[in-house]
């Protein structure tokens, strides 16, 4: 699989699978190992194993955006949700569905970003957590935060050079369980993978001399 992009066309969907985006939450072979055929030499997605709807189903389950799916039956495509939402996960990236419009260009509905400062891809996670030994709570704790009065809409990414990301636009933090942390409209997110408030930046990535791009490459 590594980090290739393999496309293969069904009858009534085509399957794309981006492996540089993949952070192996494996809900694809372990779901739907009909369709995503695990540990197998050559061929290995298998797209008419599996209606259209599934199929569907099945990318949105995926956090990093690595499945995609185009329909060539006249179905409806994937869309945006209803509502904006980042997922801390556990020792792990900040796991995004919403409709994202990264800074340089570029946009995804999935995506899972890096926050332990390792990854070699940055802004997106490489799974670079685990070989680094990251450890960082999946459960911070709830702040106060009225709701929103709008909860979807576009979401601008902008990875500050040598800093946080920068988040524009309407967002519910949510951690890894579901329990909402905070409503935001603006964040700061640590992806330096020090701050002493994570999910949140508190400026700490400028005494630990981090170092990321502030502009990112363009991943469609």
């Amino acid at each position: 699989m590594g980090g290739k992009i393999e496309e293969v066309r069904g009858t009534q969907v085509s399957v794309r699978f981006d492996g540089g985006k993949c952070i192996h939450s494996r809900h694809c072979v372990l779901d739907h190992p009909d369709v995503f055929v695990p540990n197998v030499a050559g061929e290995w997605i298998h797209p008419d194993a599996a209606s259209a709807e599934t199929l569907m189903s099945i990318a949105r389950n995926c956090p990093s955006g690595a499945i995609s799916c185009e329909r060539h039956d006249g179905g409806e495509p994937e869309v945006a949700p209803k509502v904006n939402t980042v997922r801390v996960l556990e020792n792990g990236p900040l796991a995004f569905h919403a409709e994202m419009r990264f800074w340089g260009g570029g946009g995804a509905l999935r995506a899972t970003l890096c926050r332990c400062g390792a990854s070699k891809s940055k802004p997106f996670c490489d799974t670079s957590h685990v070989a680094s030994g990251f450890t960082a709570t999946g459960e911070p704790p709830t702040q106060e935060s009225a709701a929103l009065e709008v909860r979807n809409g576009p979401l601008e990414v902008i990875p500050v050079e040598n800093g946080p990301l920068h988040i524009k636009g309407n967002l519910e933090i949510i951690t890894g369980t579901g329990r909402t942390v905070k409503r935001v409209t603006e964040c700061w997110l640590c992806r330096c993978g020090h701050s002493g408030k994570k999910p949140f930046c508190d400026g700490t990535h400028r005494k630990v001399g981090f170092e990321a791009p502030g502009l990112p490459p363009v991943r469609k």
